[in-house]
Protein backbone atom coordinates (compact mmCIF):
# COMPACT_ATOMS: atom_id res chain seq x y z
CA UNK A 1 0.00 0.00 0.00
CA UNK A 2 2.53 2.60 1.03
CA UNK A 3 4.79 1.48 -2.14
CA UNK A 4 1.46 2.54 -4.76
CA UNK A 5 0.73 5.62 -2.30
CA UNK A 6 5.03 6.76 -3.06
CA UNK A 7 4.08 5.50 -6.74
CA UNK A 8 1.32 8.01 -6.94
CA UNK A 9 3.41 11.17 -5.10
CA UNK A 10 5.92 10.53 -7.61
CA UNK A 11 3.89 10.40 -10.42
CA UNK A 12 1.79 13.59 -9.83
CA UNK A 13 3.88 16.22 -7.93
CA UNK A 14 6.43 16.48 -10.99
CA UNK A 15 3.32 18.33 -12.82
CA UNK A 16 1.13 19.57 -10.41
CA UNK A 17 2.74 20.21 -7.02
CA UNK A 18 5.55 21.97 -8.11
CA UNK A 19 6.91 24.92 -5.59
CA UNK A 20 6.10 28.70 -5.81
CA UNK A 21 5.78 31.38 -3.60
CA UNK A 22 2.61 32.46 -5.83
CA UNK A 23 1.00 28.68 -5.50
CA UNK A 24 -2.40 28.54 -3.96
CA UNK A 25 -2.04 25.99 -1.45
CA UNK A 26 -4.90 23.61 -0.41
CA UNK A 27 -4.74 20.97 2.07
CA UNK A 28 -5.67 17.41 1.98
CA UNK A 29 -6.76 14.83 4.45
CA UNK A 30 -7.46 11.22 2.80
CA UNK A 31 -6.28 7.65 4.08
CA UNK A 32 -3.71 6.14 2.70
CA UNK A 33 -3.38 2.66 4.19
CA UNK A 34 -5.33 1.04 6.35
CA UNK A 35 -8.74 -0.46 5.77
CA UNK A 36 -10.08 2.73 3.73
CA UNK A 37 -6.68 3.36 2.27
CA UNK A 38 -7.43 2.19 -1.32
CA UNK A 39 -10.51 4.12 -1.10
CA UNK A 40 -8.78 7.24 -0.10
CA UNK A 41 -5.67 6.29 -2.49
CA UNK A 42 -8.15 6.73 -4.83
CA UNK A 43 -10.20 9.91 -4.38
CA UNK A 44 -6.78 11.37 -3.52
CA UNK A 45 -5.58 10.91 -7.13
CA UNK A 46 -8.76 12.40 -8.62
CA UNK A 47 -7.76 15.69 -6.62
CA UNK A 48 -4.21 15.49 -7.50
CA UNK A 49 -5.36 15.00 -10.86
CA UNK A 50 -8.19 17.87 -11.02
CA UNK A 51 -5.21 20.26 -9.69
CA UNK A 52 -3.12 19.70 -12.85
CA UNK A 53 -5.57 20.05 -14.71
CA UNK A 54 -6.33 23.15 -13.32
CA UNK A 55 -2.96 24.29 -13.27
CA UNK A 56 -3.07 23.33 -17.23
CA UNK A 57 -5.90 25.72 -17.74
CA UNK A 58 -4.27 28.91 -15.68
CA UNK A 59 -4.81 27.55 -11.97
CA UNK A 60 -6.52 30.19 -9.28
CA UNK A 61 -6.09 33.70 -11.50
CA UNK A 62 -3.12 32.43 -12.83
CA UNK A 63 -1.53 31.26 -9.43
CA UNK A 64 -0.70 27.24 -9.83
CA UNK A 65 -2.27 24.74 -7.28
CA UNK A 66 -0.58 22.95 -4.42
CA UNK A 67 -1.61 20.02 -2.24
CA UNK A 68 -0.23 19.89 0.84
CA UNK A 69 -1.65 15.84 1.95
CA UNK A 70 -1.69 14.90 5.61
CA UNK A 71 -2.54 11.54 6.15
CA UNK A 72 -5.32 10.36 8.46
CA UNK A 73 -5.80 6.42 8.39
CA UNK A 74 -8.47 6.39 11.40
CA UNK A 75 -10.50 8.96 12.61
CA UNK A 76 -8.27 9.71 15.46
CA UNK A 77 -5.78 11.09 12.44
CA UNK A 78 -8.22 13.33 11.26
CA UNK A 79 -7.83 16.23 13.77
CA UNK A 80 -4.02 15.94 13.62
CA UNK A 81 -3.79 16.21 10.55
CA UNK A 82 -6.05 19.06 10.23
CA UNK A 83 -3.94 20.97 13.10
CA UNK A 84 -0.93 20.39 11.17
CA UNK A 85 -2.66 21.93 7.62
CA UNK A 86 -3.54 25.20 10.11
CA UNK A 87 -0.09 25.53 11.11
CA UNK A 88 1.05 25.35 7.30
CA UNK A 89 -1.57 28.51 6.89
CA UNK A 90 -3.97 26.54 4.59
CA UNK A 91 -7.18 27.91 4.50
CA UNK A 92 -9.12 25.57 2.80
CA UNK A 93 -9.11 21.40 3.19
CA UNK A 94 -10.15 18.75 1.06
CA UNK A 95 -11.15 15.60 2.14
CA UNK A 96 -11.64 12.40 3.22
CA UNK A 97 -13.60 9.72 1.31
CA UNK A 98 -14.31 8.18 4.89
CA UNK A 99 -17.34 9.07 6.92
CA UNK A 100 -15.10 7.93 10.21
CA UNK A 101 -12.80 10.50 9.06
CA UNK A 102 -15.16 13.48 7.98
CA UNK A 103 -16.25 14.29 10.87
CA UNK A 104 -13.78 14.93 12.78
CA UNK A 105 -11.83 16.52 10.14
CA UNK A 106 -14.74 18.95 9.80
CA UNK A 107 -14.89 19.57 13.49
CA UNK A 108 -11.29 20.23 13.33
CA UNK A 109 -11.90 22.41 10.09
CA UNK A 110 -14.22 24.78 12.23
CA UNK A 111 -12.47 24.78 15.31
CA UNK A 112 -9.58 26.65 13.17
CA UNK A 113 -12.01 28.98 11.06
CA UNK A 114 -10.57 26.82 8.02
CA UNK A 115 -13.42 25.85 4.99
CA UNK A 116 -13.81 21.97 5.09
CA UNK A 117 -14.44 21.14 1.26
CA UNK A 118 -15.59 17.42 1.35
CA UNK A 119 -14.98 15.27 -1.71
CA UNK A 120 -16.58 12.39 -1.48
CA UNK A 121 -17.57 10.94 1.99
CA UNK A 122 -21.58 10.80 2.58
CA UNK A 123 -21.50 10.34 6.35
CA UNK A 124 -23.32 12.38 9.16
CA UNK A 125 -21.88 15.77 9.62
CA UNK A 126 -22.98 18.89 11.86
CA UNK A 127 -24.45 20.45 8.51
CA UNK A 128 -26.43 22.97 10.63
CA UNK A 129 -23.12 24.73 11.12
CA UNK A 130 -22.15 24.95 7.63
CA UNK A 131 -23.21 28.25 6.68
CA UNK A 132 -21.45 29.97 9.81
CA UNK A 133 -18.05 27.68 9.71
CA UNK A 134 -17.57 26.68 6.03
CA UNK A 135 -18.71 23.33 5.64
CA UNK A 136 -19.18 21.91 2.43
CA UNK A 137 -20.49 18.83 1.01
CA UNK A 138 -20.07 17.77 -3.29
CA UNK A 139 -21.78 14.52 -3.21
CA UNK A 140 -24.94 13.37 -1.49
CA UNK A 141 -25.11 13.01 1.71
CA UNK A 142 -26.37 9.12 3.23
CA UNK A 143 -29.35 10.42 3.81
CA UNK A 144 -29.77 11.02 0.01
CA UNK A 145 -28.71 7.76 -0.92
CA UNK A 146 -31.40 5.74 1.18
CA UNK A 147 -33.95 7.62 0.39
CA UNK A 148 -33.58 7.16 -3.32
CA UNK A 149 -32.86 3.69 -2.35
CA UNK A 150 -36.30 3.41 -1.44
CA UNK A 151 -37.60 5.65 -3.71
CA UNK A 152 -36.05 3.91 -6.56
CA UNK A 153 -37.94 0.21 -5.38
CA UNK A 154 -40.85 1.52 -4.86
CA UNK A 155 -41.34 3.42 -8.10
CA UNK A 156 -39.29 2.20 -10.67
CA UNK A 157 -39.39 -1.58 -9.92
CA UNK A 158 -42.90 -2.61 -10.56
CA UNK A 159 -44.07 -4.32 -7.59
CA UNK A 160 -46.91 -4.70 -4.91
CA UNK A 161 -46.97 -1.97 -3.00
CA UNK A 162 -47.51 -4.09 0.30
CA UNK A 163 -44.01 -5.25 0.78
CA UNK A 164 -42.26 -4.93 4.45
CA UNK A 165 -39.15 -2.47 4.39
CA UNK A 166 -36.31 -3.80 7.05
CA UNK A 167 -33.32 -1.70 7.12
CA UNK A 168 -29.71 -2.79 8.37
CA UNK A 169 -27.45 -0.82 8.84
CA UNK A 170 -23.85 -0.48 10.89
CA UNK A 171 -23.68 1.68 14.08
CA UNK A 172 -21.89 4.91 13.14
CA UNK A 173 -21.76 8.04 11.19
CA UNK A 174 -21.53 6.40 7.79
CA UNK A 175 -24.42 3.78 8.71
CA UNK A 176 -26.32 5.93 10.29
CA UNK A 177 -26.76 8.82 7.70
CA UNK A 178 -28.07 6.14 4.92
CA UNK A 179 -29.84 4.25 7.38
CA UNK A 180 -32.22 7.18 8.65
CA UNK A 181 -32.82 8.50 5.16
CA UNK A 182 -33.49 5.09 4.18
CA UNK A 183 -36.12 4.84 7.29
CA UNK A 184 -38.13 8.45 6.65
CA UNK A 185 -38.63 7.61 3.35
CA UNK A 186 -40.30 4.46 4.33
CA UNK A 187 -42.15 6.09 6.58
CA UNK A 188 -42.81 9.41 4.26
CA UNK A 189 -44.24 6.99 1.76
CA UNK A 190 -46.59 5.03 3.87
CA UNK A 191 -44.94 1.63 3.26
CA UNK A 192 -44.54 -0.98 6.24
CA UNK A 193 -41.28 -0.48 8.05
CA UNK A 194 -40.63 -4.40 9.09
CA UNK A 195 -37.41 -4.03 11.14
CA UNK A 196 -34.80 -0.98 11.72
CA UNK A 197 -31.69 -3.13 13.01
CA UNK A 198 -28.03 -0.71 13.78
CA UNK A 199 -25.60 -3.39 14.27
CA UNK A 200 -21.94 -2.99 16.02
CA UNK A 201 -19.71 -3.82 13.71
CA UNK A 202 -17.22 -5.22 16.30
CA UNK A 203 -19.68 -7.44 18.09
CA UNK A 204 -22.80 -8.49 15.37
CA UNK A 205 -23.59 -12.07 14.63
CA UNK A 206 -24.39 -11.99 11.08
CA UNK A 207 -26.41 -15.42 11.82
CA UNK A 208 -28.33 -13.59 14.54
CA UNK A 209 -28.99 -10.76 12.51
CA UNK A 210 -30.48 -12.37 9.99
CA UNK A 211 -32.58 -14.14 11.87
CA UNK A 212 -34.06 -11.21 12.88
CA UNK A 213 -34.35 -10.01 9.38
CA UNK A 214 -35.73 -13.33 8.45
CA UNK A 215 -38.69 -12.84 11.50
CA UNK A 216 -39.58 -9.32 10.80
CA UNK A 217 -40.79 -11.39 7.16
CA UNK A 218 -38.81 -8.48 5.34
CA UNK A 219 -39.36 -8.04 1.46
CA UNK A 220 -37.08 -5.45 0.68
CA UNK A 221 -33.79 -5.17 2.88
CA UNK A 222 -31.63 -1.82 2.66
CA UNK A 223 -27.95 -2.60 3.77
CA UNK A 224 -25.16 0.48 4.92
CA UNK A 225 -22.56 -1.67 5.32
CA UNK A 226 -18.86 -1.64 4.97
CA UNK A 227 -17.03 -4.75 2.65
CA UNK A 228 -16.18 -7.00 5.05
CA UNK A 229 -19.59 -6.84 7.09
CA UNK A 230 -21.71 -6.46 3.57
CA UNK A 231 -20.05 -9.70 2.34
CA UNK A 232 -20.52 -11.61 5.53
CA UNK A 233 -24.44 -10.63 5.82
CA UNK A 234 -24.86 -11.30 2.22
CA UNK A 235 -23.32 -15.04 2.72
CA UNK A 236 -25.46 -15.71 5.67
CA UNK A 237 -28.50 -14.55 3.62
CA UNK A 238 -27.78 -16.80 1.25
CA UNK A 239 -26.96 -19.58 3.81
CA UNK A 240 -29.98 -19.17 5.29
CA UNK A 241 -31.90 -19.24 2.00
CA UNK A 242 -33.99 -15.94 2.91
CA UNK A 243 -36.09 -15.54 0.15
CA UNK A 244 -36.07 -11.29 -0.19
CA UNK A 245 -37.73 -9.67 -2.97
CA UNK A 246 -34.66 -6.70 -3.45
CA UNK A 247 -31.76 -6.61 -1.43
CA UNK A 248 -30.11 -2.45 -2.33
CA UNK A 249 -27.37 -1.16 -0.67
CA UNK A 250 -25.02 1.99 -0.99
CA UNK A 251 -21.79 3.65 -1.19
CA UNK A 252 -19.01 1.23 1.18
CA UNK A 253 -19.57 -2.22 -0.26
CA UNK A 254 -22.67 -3.15 -2.41
CA UNK A 255 -21.24 -1.04 -5.70
CA UNK A 256 -17.21 -1.89 -4.75
CA UNK A 257 -15.65 -4.27 -7.71
CA UNK A 258 -14.12 -5.95 -4.66
CA UNK A 259 -17.94 -7.04 -3.76
CA UNK A 260 -18.90 -8.51 -6.77
CA UNK A 261 -15.62 -10.36 -6.83
CA UNK A 262 -15.69 -12.42 -3.58
CA UNK A 263 -19.54 -12.62 -3.95
CA UNK A 264 -19.34 -14.03 -7.28
CA UNK A 265 -23.16 -15.78 -8.40
CA UNK A 266 -24.19 -14.08 -4.59
CA UNK A 267 -24.44 -10.84 -5.93
CA UNK A 268 -26.05 -10.84 -8.83
CA UNK A 269 -29.54 -9.60 -8.58
CA UNK A 270 -28.48 -6.63 -5.97
CA UNK A 271 -28.95 -2.59 -6.45
CA UNK A 272 -26.85 -0.15 -4.83
CA UNK A 273 -27.59 3.38 -4.28
CA UNK A 274 -24.44 5.38 -4.86
CA UNK A 275 -22.50 8.17 -7.49
CA UNK A 276 -21.37 7.50 -10.59
CA UNK A 277 -18.05 5.83 -11.92
CA UNK A 278 -16.00 7.37 -15.04
CA UNK A 279 -17.64 5.10 -17.56
CA UNK A 280 -20.95 6.42 -16.79
CA UNK A 281 -21.44 10.42 -17.67
CA UNK A 282 -22.24 10.53 -21.70
CA UNK A 283 -19.84 13.41 -22.70
CA UNK A 284 -22.01 14.32 -25.18
CA UNK A 285 -24.31 15.23 -22.30
CA UNK A 286 -22.08 17.38 -20.71
CA UNK A 287 -21.15 20.91 -21.31
CA UNK A 288 -17.99 21.56 -23.28
CA UNK A 289 -15.91 22.10 -20.22
CA UNK A 290 -17.22 19.21 -18.34
CA UNK A 291 -16.66 16.85 -21.58
CA UNK A 292 -13.16 17.99 -22.25
CA UNK A 293 -12.23 17.64 -18.47
CA UNK A 294 -13.99 14.10 -18.66
CA UNK A 295 -12.00 12.75 -21.79
CA UNK A 296 -8.39 14.13 -19.92
CA UNK A 297 -9.25 12.14 -16.73
CA UNK A 298 -10.34 9.08 -18.73
CA UNK A 299 -7.02 9.46 -20.92
CA UNK A 300 -4.39 10.30 -17.59
CA UNK A 301 -5.65 8.23 -15.63
CA UNK A 302 -5.41 5.01 -18.17
CA UNK A 303 -2.41 6.15 -19.07
CA UNK A 304 -0.99 6.57 -14.99
CA UNK A 305 -2.11 3.64 -13.79
CA UNK A 306 -3.61 1.32 -16.11
CA UNK A 307 -7.04 1.25 -14.74
CA UNK A 308 -10.87 2.79 -15.34
CA UNK A 309 -11.81 5.83 -13.58
CA UNK A 310 -13.17 4.40 -10.68
CA UNK A 311 -16.28 6.01 -8.58
CA UNK A 312 -13.80 7.43 -5.93
CA UNK A 313 -11.49 8.80 -8.42
CA UNK A 314 -14.22 10.17 -10.09
CA UNK A 315 -15.82 12.06 -7.45
CA UNK A 316 -12.49 13.38 -5.90
CA UNK A 317 -11.43 15.10 -9.53
CA UNK A 318 -15.20 16.23 -9.74
CA UNK A 319 -15.75 17.44 -6.19
CA UNK A 320 -11.88 19.19 -6.35
CA UNK A 321 -12.30 20.37 -9.55
CA UNK A 322 -15.56 22.34 -8.93
CA UNK A 323 -13.64 24.31 -6.09
CA UNK A 324 -10.53 24.99 -8.21
CA UNK A 325 -12.23 26.33 -11.00
CA UNK A 326 -15.46 28.07 -10.16
CA UNK A 327 -15.05 28.94 -5.89
CA UNK A 328 -11.45 29.77 -5.45
CA UNK A 329 -10.99 32.08 -8.49
CA UNK A 330 -14.03 33.95 -7.67
CA UNK A 331 -13.05 34.63 -3.62
CA UNK A 332 -12.36 37.84 -2.99
CA UNK A 333 -9.51 37.07 -1.04
CA UNK A 334 -7.45 33.83 -0.08
CA UNK A 335 -9.36 33.54 3.35
CA UNK A 336 -11.30 31.47 4.61
CA UNK A 337 -14.50 33.68 4.72
CA UNK A 338 -14.19 35.04 1.57
CA UNK A 339 -13.68 31.05 -0.07
CA UNK A 340 -17.49 30.59 2.16
CA UNK A 341 -18.88 32.91 0.74
CA UNK A 342 -17.95 32.19 -2.62
CA UNK A 343 -19.34 28.96 -2.20
CA UNK A 344 -22.52 29.81 -0.84
CA UNK A 345 -22.55 32.40 -4.53
CA UNK A 346 -21.78 29.34 -6.73
CA UNK A 347 -24.14 28.63 -8.83
CA UNK A 348 -22.88 25.56 -11.60
CA UNK A 349 -25.20 24.13 -13.91
CA UNK A 350 -25.90 20.22 -13.81
CA UNK A 351 -23.10 18.77 -16.54
CA UNK A 352 -20.87 20.86 -15.75
CA UNK A 353 -18.32 18.97 -13.79
CA UNK A 354 -17.25 15.61 -15.39
CA UNK A 355 -19.32 13.19 -13.32
CA UNK A 356 -22.74 14.69 -14.16
CA UNK A 357 -22.99 17.38 -11.91
CA UNK A 358 -22.88 20.77 -10.89
CA UNK A 359 -22.99 23.12 -7.19
CA UNK A 360 -25.41 24.57 -5.39
CA UNK A 361 -25.27 24.65 -1.74
CA UNK A 362 -27.83 24.57 0.74
CA UNK A 363 -27.89 27.82 2.73
CA UNK A 364 -30.43 26.60 5.95
CA UNK A 365 -30.87 24.24 7.79
CA UNK A 366 -30.05 20.46 7.67
CA UNK A 367 -29.17 21.08 3.83
CA UNK A 368 -27.01 24.01 4.50
CA UNK A 369 -23.66 23.61 2.67
CA UNK A 370 -25.19 20.00 0.87
CA UNK A 371 -24.34 20.15 -3.09
CA UNK A 372 -28.10 20.36 -4.43
CA UNK A 373 -26.41 19.23 -7.91
CA UNK A 374 -24.49 16.30 -6.68
CA UNK A 375 -24.96 12.92 -9.39
CA UNK A 376 -26.95 10.24 -8.33
CA UNK A 377 -27.14 7.08 -9.48
CA UNK A 378 -27.99 3.15 -8.77
CA UNK A 379 -26.49 0.39 -9.51
CA UNK A 380 -27.39 -3.36 -10.73
CA UNK A 381 -25.30 -6.63 -10.39
CA UNK A 382 -26.52 -8.06 -13.63
CA UNK A 383 -24.51 -10.60 -14.01
CA UNK A 384 -21.14 -12.39 -12.14
CA UNK A 385 -18.64 -9.51 -11.45
CA UNK A 386 -20.87 -7.26 -13.94
CA UNK A 387 -22.08 -4.31 -12.56
CA UNK A 388 -23.80 -1.48 -14.65
CA UNK A 389 -25.84 1.75 -14.09
CA UNK A 390 -28.89 0.94 -14.30
CA UNK A 391 -30.73 4.75 -12.99
CA UNK A 392 -31.46 7.28 -14.00
CA UNK A 393 -31.86 6.46 -17.79
CA UNK A 394 -29.52 9.35 -19.00
CA UNK A 395 -26.93 7.91 -17.27
CA UNK A 396 -27.68 4.17 -17.26
CA UNK A 397 -25.60 1.36 -19.34
CA UNK A 398 -27.70 -1.48 -19.13
CA UNK A 399 -31.53 -2.17 -18.53
CA UNK A 400 -32.74 -2.70 -15.23
CA UNK A 401 -32.92 -6.47 -14.65
CA UNK A 402 -36.36 -7.26 -12.95
CA UNK A 403 -36.07 -8.79 -9.08
CA UNK A 404 -37.43 -12.65 -10.08
CA UNK A 405 -40.42 -12.24 -7.06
Amino acid sequence: MRRAFAALVLVLVAGACAPSERAFVVGAVYPTGGAQGPGGIEEYRGVQLAAEFANAHGGVNGRPIRIDLQRAERRENAPHAVDALSDDGVQVVLGSYGSTISRPAASAAIRHGLVYWETGAVGELDMALAPQNGVFRYPNAGEVLGERAIAFVRERLGLRDNLRYSVAYVDDVYGRSVGSGALDEIRRSGRTLAADLPYNLATVDYRELVEKIAAARTDVLVVAAYLEDGVALRREIVRRKLPLVVNIGTSSSYCMREFGKRLGDDAVGLFASDKPNGATPDASELSAEGAAALRWLRTAYRQRFSDDVTAPVLTGFSGALGLFRYVLPRASDDGADAIAAAARRADVARGTLPDGGGLLFGKHGPDAGANRRATHVIWEWVAKQQREVVWPPELASHAIVPPRA
